[in-house]
C-alpha cells in the first residue's frame, strides 16, 4: 500500500463534504452508508466504521479498480465490491449508498417505486427494488447491479438505496431526489392508491424537456429585454 495523503486530495475532500451534506439531510445515520468517486483507475471511498455525518478527508481511502488499497490508513467500506462493480459495469463517476429512511421503508413493501413524478425520469423512470442479500456480499453487489440496469438509482430490499452518476454532485442530487420521491409515494399511499405516469405521459415529458432544455438556466431574449 502507498500511503500518499496528497493523491486525489480534492476528491477525498469532496467525498467527505458529500457525506456531511447527506448526513445533514438525514440520509446517512451513524456509520451506515458509503460514498465514492472515481478518477481514472483510482477510487476515493469512505472508510468502514467512520461516522459519515462527521467525515473528514483523512477517513477517505484510495483503492484501485481491483480493490487494492493504494492510499490512506483505513480499511475501505464493506460495500467496496458493490462500488467497484458499478464502476466496471456502468462506467460511473461517483456512487452514493444510503440507509435513507423513506427509501428503506418502501423497500419493505414494494418491488419497484413507480414513476409517480416526471422528475424520476432523470433516474430512468421506475426504480427497482433489488432482492435482499447480506451486506458486503457478492450476492448483494450482483443483485444491485441488475436492478441498476438502465437506471441511475436502485432501492435495496430491507437495506437502503444506491445512486450513481458521472459526477459526485449529481450522484448526491439523485440520492436526494429518490428520497423525496419515496416520501411523496409514502404520503400518497396513506391516502389511497398512488397514480403513476404511463409510458405515453413519460415520453411526452422527455420530448418537452429536450425541446426546452429543461433543468438549465436561460438568458432573457434580447427582444424581451425592455418588457422586464
Amino acid at each position: 500500500m502507498t500511503d500518499s495523503s496528497s493523491e486525489l486530495e480534492p476528491e477525498r475532500a469532496a467525498v467527505a463534504d458529500a457525506c456531511r451534506r447527506l448526513g445533514a439531510e438525514g440520509l446517512l445515520i451513524g456509520t451506515a452508508g458509503n460514498v465514492s468517486v472515481r478518477v481514472e483507475d483510482r477510487v476515493a471511498i469512505t472508510a468502514t466504521g467512520a461516522v459519515l455525518a462527521e467525515l473528514t478527508a483523512d477517513q477517505v481511502t484510495l483503492v484501485d479498480l481491483d480493490g487494492k488499497v493504494v492510499g490512506g490508513s483505513l480499511q475501505p467500506t464493506s460495500e467496496l465490491d458493490l462500488h467497484l462493480g458499478v464502476y466496471r459495469r456502468y462506467g460511473s463517476g461517483a456512487i452514493v449508498h444510503t440507509h435513507a429512511p423513506m427509501a428503506t421503508a418502501l423497500s419493505l413493501v414494494l418491488d419497484e417505486l413507480p414513476c409517480i413524478h416526471y422528475q424520476l425520469l432523470t433516474l430512468g423512470g421506475t426504480v427497482r427494488v433489488a432482492p435482499y442479500a447480506t451486506f458486503g456480499t457478492p450476492e448483494l453487489a450482483q443483485s444491485v447491479l441488475e436492478a441498476l440496469e438502465g437506471r441511475s438509482a436502485a432501492i435495496m430490499a430491507n437495506h437502503g438505496a444506491v445512486t450513481h452518476a458521472p459526477t459526485l454532485d449529481k450522484a448526491v442530487e439523485h440520492a436526494l431526489l429518490l428520497e423525496w420521491a419515496c416520501g411523496v409515494y409514502q404520503h400518497a399511499a396513506a391516502l389511497g392508491r398512488p397514480r403513476a405516469l404511463d409510458e405515453r405521459q413519460q415520453l411526452a415529458v422527455i420530448e418537452v424537456a429536450i425541446a426546452r432544455n429543461y433543468g438549465t438556466t436561460h438568458p432573457v431574449p434580447p427582444e424581451q429585454e425592455g418588457t422586464r
